[in-house]
């Protein structure tokens, strides 16, 4: 095991020194996949409005999509999946049935999704530091925001290069399987419970501060920030236990860090 590595602080917070890990939890979306959510968001929208036209009123149908979606990242409700609040919100709104809409809905992510893979990139990179995982007995989590149907997910894996058929994950999150999304502890707490695994025995990765970091920090997680080895302000540097790009993080893993 070493200690003082560069980028990474030999005591985190300050409460518990390094030990071995038990499980990695895995952000997704320009973590393991190229993707900024920007860029592929602003071609999603006009895919899904094009999709609904002229079956549903194309205005009506994406106002109420991005508030079911707000609904489901403010919800917190450990009874209600994700799933089942994004539907409640949205068929109140638009007084369409649920038995109606969610088979429409289904079928795009099914037959239409894929076509989205254009605006994403493999790294190369993201296959060997799950192998590497695996080897090591790690439990590995697919902790991607929680907003969208498993197979939305599982698309996303399939282009990042390590599809669910070859993996076997302790846990892909989506909004049928989650109670809450990020950036709530709920999630990770939800996440830990689930995959009986201690906060300082887990390590988030993620490229997104108050997404990724901060709550899981917060719970007394490693936290591992994907930012390609810009300098972090002084003032951060006691929430993360390292950073750098996932090539740095595959390197530190594979000489032994916290394994």
């Amino acid at each position: 095991m070493r200690r003082g590595a560069p980028g990474i602080t030999g005591i985190v917070w300050g409460q518990h020194l390094m030990t071995r890990l038990n499980a990695i939890l895995f952000d997704l979306d320009d973590t393991l996949l190229g993707n900024d959510m920007d860029v592929f968001l602003s071609h999603y929208f006009p895919m899904v409005s094009t999709y609904v036209n002229p079956r549903f009123d194309q205005e009506l149908f994406m106002r109420e999509l991005l508030r079911s979606t707000q609904a489901m990242i403010a919800d917190q409700d450990p009874d209600k999946t994700n799933r089942e609040v994004f539907w409640e919100e949205f068929c109140k709104g638009t007084s369409i049935a649920q038995e109606e809409m969610e088979p429409f809905v289904n079928t795009f992510y099914e037959e239409q999704f894929g076509k989205m893979q254009k605006y994403t990139t493999t790294r190369p990179i993201a296959s060997k530091i799950i192998q590497l995982c695996f080897r090591n007995k790690i439990k590995v989590v697919i902790a991607t925001n929680p907003l969208f149907p498993l197979r939305a997910i599982e698309h996303r894996l399939d282009w990042a290069g390590i599809p669910v058929d070859q993996y076997d994950y302790m846990l892909v999150t989506a909004y049928e399987n989650m109670h809450s999304a990020k950036p709530h502890q709920s999630y990770y707490l939800e996440i830990l419970d689930l995959i009986n695994s201690q906060p300082e025995r887990t390590m988030m990765v993620g490229d997104d501060w108050d997404n990724d970091i901060v709550p899981a920090s917060s719970l007394g997680m490693y936290t591992y920030l994907i930012n390609h080895g810009d300098d972090v302000p002084l003032e951060h540097q006691t929430r993360i236990s390292g950073h750098g790009s996932l090539e740095n993080l595959y390197g530190r893993l594979n000489d032994g860090w916290l394994f």
